[in-house]
Formats: C-alpha cells, sequence, structure tokens
C-alpha cells in the first residue's frame, strides 16, 4: 500500500487527521464495509423474499448502488475531507439541509457496528457455549441479558482498535479484507463444483413466485442494500488520502462493482447447492428460512465440514471487519458535522495518533444502546438501509449544485452524463425508500425526529463556537420530500393500505414525478455561487492545507 507521512502541523492545538491512507486503503475500507454480515445472511434472505428471482433483484440492487456510487465518485474528487458524504449537502443548500442529511449519515454509520455484532452472536450458535447467548422470540433470535454482555464486550473490543493510528487501522482492516472476500469467492467456487441443481431454479412454487413486487421488495427489504452499503467510505476517509483527487474516484466505483459481482454469484451457488430437503413447500416457508448459520450449515449439509468450519471462522472476521471500519466512518462523520457547527466542538478533538477519540466514544455508546430496543440482526437490516439510502439521496442534489453553480471546478472524475444522471440517482434513492416499506420507514421517520432534537439542542446551548446559518429557503423543498415520501410510501402498494391509491408500478410514477419535482425545486433555491464558495474555503481548503 502506498503512504506518505504526514507533514507535521503547522497550527497550535490537538494535532489533525493525517494523510496516510493509499488507494489500496481506500478501495478495501470500502469492499471491507460492503462485504460485511450482508454476505452470511443476504442470499438466504432474498430468496425467501422472491425465490430464484431473487438473482433479479440483486442485478437491479446493484445497478442502484452503482448509479448512486457514480455521483458520489464526482464528489469526492472535487472535495476529499474527512465525513464528506455528511458535509456535500452543507455546502449546496446551508444549515439546515446539511444537519438534516448529516444526521442520517451519522445515524446509519453508527448502528451498523451492532448488526455486524449481532451476526457474529448469531452465527456462533453453532457453539454449544454461546447457546445462552440468544433466544428464540416472534420468530426472530434476539439476545438475551448475557448475550448483551457479550455484544458490548465485542463493541469495545471493535473500539478498542480503532485508537490505533489511522494508517495502521489501514492495514489493519486492509489484511482483515482479503481474507473476507476472498472466502466468499472460496464458498462460490467448492459449492459450485460440489453441488450445483439446476433443477432448484424452478422448484417449490417457481422462478418468481411473487412477481414484480417480490422481486423489487427483496431489493429494499432482504438485506440486498444493506449488503451492497459501504461504498461510500473512502468518501468519509477522503480527509486522509495520500492522493485523494486520484484514488477517491476509483475506489468508489471499483469497490461497487467487485461487490455487487460476488453477491450476484453468491445468491446463485446458495440457491443450486441446497438440498432437495431444504426447499419443500414455498420460498417463503421453506426449510432453510430456519437456519442461523445459512453457508455454514448447507455446507455441512453437503458433506463439506471442512468449508463449514471456515465459514463459522469467517462470520467472526467479516463481521467484525465491517463493524470496525464503520466505527472508524461514524467518528469521521461527527468531526465533519463538528466542523460544519452541528454537533458539539468536541467531536474535532484527536489523540496523538490524529485519532477523533470523542466519535468513537459516542459511536460505542449509540451502538451498545441499539442492542435494547434492535436485539436480533434483522431487526436493525431496515433501519440502516432506509437511513443509508436517505442520505444517499442527499449526493444528487448536492452534485447538481455543484455542476450548476461551480461549472470550472476541477473534477479529478467527471461523471459522463452527469445532467440526466444527477437526477436519475435522486429518483432511484427513492424508489430503494419506497421498497422499503411502510413498516420500516415509519421508523426512519421517528429516528430523524429524534436527530432534530439533537441538532437543535447544540444550536441552542451554543456547544459549537461555528453557528451555520440556518438558509431555510434553500431548504424550503425539504419538509415537502420528506413528508411527500412518506404519504407516497403509505398510499403505495408497499404500505399498509387494503385498497393503495398508487398500485404497483402507479407507485413507481408516483414517486418519479415528486423526485422530479422536488430535485429541480431544490436547484432553483440552491445557495448562491458565491456563498457556496465562500464555505468551501472557509473549511474545505484550510483542511485540506492542514493536512497537507
Amino acid at each position: 500500500m502506498g503512504t506518505t507521512e504526514a507533514a507535521p502541523a503547522t497550527h497550535a492545538g490537538p494535532p489533525g487527521l493525517r494523510r496516510e491512507v493509499g488507494f489500496i486503503g481506500l478501495i478495501w475500507a470500502s469492499e471491507g464495509s460492503i462485504i460485511g454480515s450482508g454476505w452470511l445472511f443476504g442470499a438466504q434472505g432474498a430468496l425467501a423474499a422472491a425465490g430464484p428471482a431473487a438473482i433479479i433483484s440483486w442485478g437491479i440492487g446493484g445497478v442502484a448502488i452503482l448509479i448512486l456510487a457514480l455521483v458520489h465518485a464526482e464528489l469526492g474528487g472535487m472535495y476529499p475531507v474527512s465525513g464528506g458524504t455528511a458535509r456535500f449537502p452543507h455546502y449546496a443548500f446551508g444549515g439546515a439541509a446539511g444537519a438534516s442529511f448529516g444526521w442520517f449519515s451519522w445515524l446509519q454509520a453508527a448502528t451498523v457496528a451492532p448488526i455486524e455484532v449481532l451476526a457474529m452472536i448469531t452465527y456462533g450458535q453453532h457453539y454449544s457455549w454461546a447457546n445462552g447467548w440468544l433466544k428464540t422470540q416472534g420468530g426472530q433470535h434476539i439476545l438475551t441479558a448475557s448475550g448483551i454482555a457479550v455484544a458490548v464486550g465485542l463493541m469495545a473490543v471493535i473500539t478498542a482498535i480503532n485508537f490505533l493510528s489511522i494508517r495502521l487501522l489501514a492495514r489493519t482492516n486492509s489484511a482483515a479484507t482479503w481474507w473476507k472476500v476472498g472466502i466468499p469467492l472460496l464458498t462460490i467456487f467448492v459449492f459450485a463444483v460440489a453441488q450445483f441443481h439446476v433443477g432448484n431454479f424452478t422448484a417449490a412454487d417457481g422462478f418468481n413466485p411473487y412477481g414484480a413486487k417480490g422481486i423489487l421488495s427483496a431489493v429494499s427489504s432482504s438485506g440486498i442494500i444493506f449488503a451492497l452499503l459501504g461504498f461510500e467510505q473512502a468518501d468519509q476517509l477522503a480527509g486522509e488520502s495520500a492522493n485523494p483527487k486520484r484514488d477517491i474516484p476509483r475506489a468508489v466505483i471499483g469497490s461497487i462493482v467487485i461487490g455487487a459481482i460476488i453477491y450476484i454469484l453468491l445468491q446463485v451457488a446458495f440457491l443450486a447447492a441446497l438440498p432437495a430437503s431444504q426447499i419443500q413447500g414455498t420460498w417463503a416457508t421453506a426449510a432453510f428460512n430456519t437456519l442461523t448459520g445459512p453457508f455454514a450449515q448447507v455446507a455441512t449439509l453437503i458433506s463439506l465440514g471442512w468449508l463449514a468450519t471456515v465459514l463459522y471462522l469467517d462470520a467472526v472476521v467479516s463481521p467484525a471487519g465491517t463493524g470496525l471500519i464503520y466505527i472508524t466512518g461514524s467518528s469521521r462523520v461527527s468531526y465533519g458535522l463538528s466542523r460544519n457547527g452541528y454537533v458539539p466542538s468536541a467531536f474535532e478533538a484527536t489523540n496523538r495518533s490524529g485519532v477523533p477519540w470523542v466519535g468513537l466514544i459516542a459511536a460505542f455508546v449509540v451502538g451498545c444502546v441499539c442492542f435494547l430496543p434492535f436485539p436480533s440482526w434483522r431487526s436493525l437490516v431496515g433501519l440502516i438501509t432506509s437511513a443509508s439510502v436517505l442520505m444517499y439521496a442527499g449526493a444528487p442534489l448536492s452534485f447538481g449544485v455543484f455542476r450548476r453553480r461551480l461549472p470550472n471546478v476541477d473534477r479529478p472524475y467527471r461523471l459522463p452524463g452527469g445532467g440526466w444522471m444527477s437526477p436519475l440517482a435522486f429518483v432511484v434513492a427513492n424508489f430503494l425508500i419506497l421498497w422499503s416499506g411502510w413498516t420500516t420507514d415509519w421508523k426512519l421517520g421517528i429516528a430523524i425526529l429524534i436527530g432534530y432534537v439533537v441538532l437543535i439542542a447544540n444550536r441552542v446551548f451554543r456547544m459549537n463556537p461555528v453557528t451555520p446559518q440556518l438558509d431555510l429557503r434553500a431548504a424550503q423543498w425539504l419538509p415537502a420530500y420528506l413528508i411527500g415520501m412518506g404519504l407516497v410510501v403509505y398510499a403505495s402498494d408497499f404500505g399498509p393500505l387494503r385498497h393503495p391509491w398508487f398500485p404497483l408500478w402507479w407507485d413507481l410514477a408516483a414517486v418519479t414525478v415528486l423526485s422530479l419535482a422536488i430535485y429541480y425545486w431544490a436547484m432553483a433555491v440552491a445557495l448562491p455561487t458565491e456563498r457556496i464558495q465562500r464555505m468551501v474555503d472557509q473549511v474545505v481548503v484550510p483542511e485540506q492545507a492542514a493536512l497537507h
């Protein structure tokens, strides 16, 4: 991995972040986030939701995330600053919109580590000494009191590793990611050679038993989008990249392409390897749905005990590596939010290794609290998916504003067809929110309200000397967007109504119309060029200068 030593800081105060991460460290940061617990459970959940047509769902999910990744690639190259994903809307729309999308970004980053810990404990049920950590309730495996204690301990270990320097952290994650990518590839190859039943693709109740709705709902609700999340980690670490303008775009695009290919092949391998006894009846009720360690237990069923042993080991390494990098990312997001004045200035404090330690502690505490209301892997998936997609929705809006207001800014990677790719990406993000369904989205609404309470408290009690302007005019579209999407989801085929106002396909049309209306409204009221450039000069330029 190519790295460079950071130059000594020339300003007083605590040491800043250090630019020590090379291209391999960046792409493996994203890939290490993508290949986490999603691969351990994603194929099982997607198969139950859509049948063998889940292969199509993975393709749709991969294309959707790639579209969003391409937008992020241009933004990350333009402004390589720590926690970039949370900060782009701030520069385009000012305080109110920036604070909102910043909260969405932090919420998803801080809740990924606990879900990875839950995955480790769930697969751990294979061992007799771990049996007391989970109990079955309401059809889900949830943590017991002793399980919560173990989960908190695992969170503590993941957090402690993050107190190392970013260079050592990147090396640790890179080493783990080589393993994390290699094991799924090994599984695909061994399953394909050992047992490949072509008849499984039309077994049970058929290839596509639940129609278009099953295929589309599986994209968001079964763990597919959750599994593909993580490409933005290269953006979050942009402030510590040794050569950000060259490496950020390549890392963002490369990680999602590699991840999508691996997941599609995993779905095919899992489906084709299932013994006939596991797929009797319907895909939604077949026996494979009860497996707590899907890939490892299937390996055991087809007499591949050695592979099962490796997979149980990977069930610790893969989730731990993803949790590790998301704890890292959450601390960098809170660092960026503090730089913009949204959260207390204490989040900018760094230790001698250049690590924002207050953000690490906050992510640890919030992650541990998540074990109480969300004590199972699947109970957290929906919330994280929706929060992540909502965070991603801010990037196309920011992209459109920067293309219009700052057309001459240096763009190391310039997205071809950006004029139409940007609104398309915004529409795609909102499709994913729609497919998450009302049951998930109303809970996200509650989380959004909690975030606003935190952000308002920071402003009222002046816990940060930086007081960003709210710029309510530039954010006037935001309430209409959030409320409008909520209403469309509620009235759609993915909502609770017995007779939805927007049945399948009409709901997609409604989301498209709303999305385009919000997009061009946002473009019309975005901050003027002079204001955007001034904010960039005040925050981005000094930060980059201090880090070189």
